[in-house]
């Protein structure tokens, strides 16, 4: 295939040969290189087995800043790969698939989120890390759904704050602190759609379980949690907790770090509010995070594109932010 229409569709699908052993091509192409793969806990498991880390955002953020590795590839989204590039501007940054877009990202345009700043003078913003370059470089401080309660609380009590784009995390910090936040009208497409009555469900059939949910859940799911908070979260107290069984409302690619971490414990996804013409979907799968497989990691490391780059004029103001969280976190 032409470099052209690799550019077009923005991955490359080159084929590999019958009885390839992709993982074991991609672990050669990130010696020979000094490449680390970076994976989500949302990507798929063959991905996540494969990794030199295995994350939520906020602990790829941090090895991104850390790694000594010349190239990254970061098996995520967009906005993962740009937080990467902003934290090592000199490193080669790759993305399986340039397409892997983020539902709560795009829901804040930068020029929105500008025009919004001007009409509430003296407000601080504070984004959530799920937001392009362009919206960060307008931020003063960015959190994690993990992060985002004790980054709020070491901010003046008396700030005026902006919150976006994640109405649903805004509302749960605001509810906890006891801010008053302005909040964007944002959310994740995975994580609205959860069904309140399908966790009333499945508590009749697993009476005993444990129900945990992310904050990025609309507020009635939360109200039925036991656990409320970020992947890292989830993962940390399902191996604390005595319960054998968990019902779980986020993205169903957890559930593969769940079970590897737990292997003596059960796991249940949540499924989504079903509405009419969704019968069978996966609407609790990101379609985003899948975008990544192991042809496109290895074809990634082989021609080393698709490569991230951060206009320097928006990446000199939005890596800002970002190491302000870090240091806060």
């Amino acid at each position: 295939m032409l470099k052209t229409q690799w550019i077009e569709q923005g991955f490359i699908d080159e084929p590999v040969a019958e009885g390839t052993d992709l993982k074991a091509e991609i672990r050669q192409l990130c010696e020979e290189k000094n490449a680390v793969i970076l994976a989500h806990y949302y990507t798929t498991g063959d991905i996540q087995e494969i990794a030199d880390f295995v994350g939520d955002s906020l602990a790829l953020a941090r090895k991104a800043a850390e790694t000594d590795a010349q190239v990254m590839v970061m098996c995520g989204v967009h906005f993962m790969a740009e937080t990467c590039k902003l934290l090592s501007p000199e490193k080669m940054v790759l993305c399986p698939d340039l397409n892997a877009g983020c539902s709560l990202a795009d829901s804040c345009k930068a020029e929105d989120l500008k025009k919004f700043k001007d009409e509430h003078p003296g407000y601080q913003v504070v984004s959530y890390v799920n937001t392009t370059a362009a919206v960060k470089a307008l931020t003063d401080v960015v959190v994690t759904s993990g992060n985002a309660k004790k980054v709020i609380d070491q901010l003046p009590k008396d700030a005026k704050i902006i919150f976006g784009p994640d109405y649903n995390l805004g509302s749960y910090i605001n509810s906890v602190t006891g801010r008053d936040m302005l909040l964007w009208e944002g959310g994740c497409h995975v994580h609205e759609r959860f069904s309140v009555e399908g966790i009333v469900e499945l508590k009749k059939r697993y009476p005993e379980a444990v129900v945990m949910a992310h904050l990025e859940c609309k507020g009635p799911v939360l109200a039925l949690a036991d656990v409320k908070g970020s992947t890292a979260d989830m993962l940390r107290m399902a191996g604390q907790n005595p319960a054998t069984q968990f019902i779980v409302a986020t993205e169903a690619g957890i559930l593969h770090e769940l079970q590897r971490t737990c292997p003596d414990k059960e796991f249940i996804p949540v499924p989504p509010e079903v509405t009419e013409g969704q019968v069978g979907c996966h609407c609790n799968e990101c379609q985003y995070m899948k975008m990544n497989t192991l042809l496109k990691i290895y074809n990634t490391l082989k021609y080393e594109w698709p490569q991230i780059e951060v206009d320097p004029t928006i990446a000199k103001d939005a890596v800002k932010p970002i190491e302000r969280m870090l240091e806060l976190s």
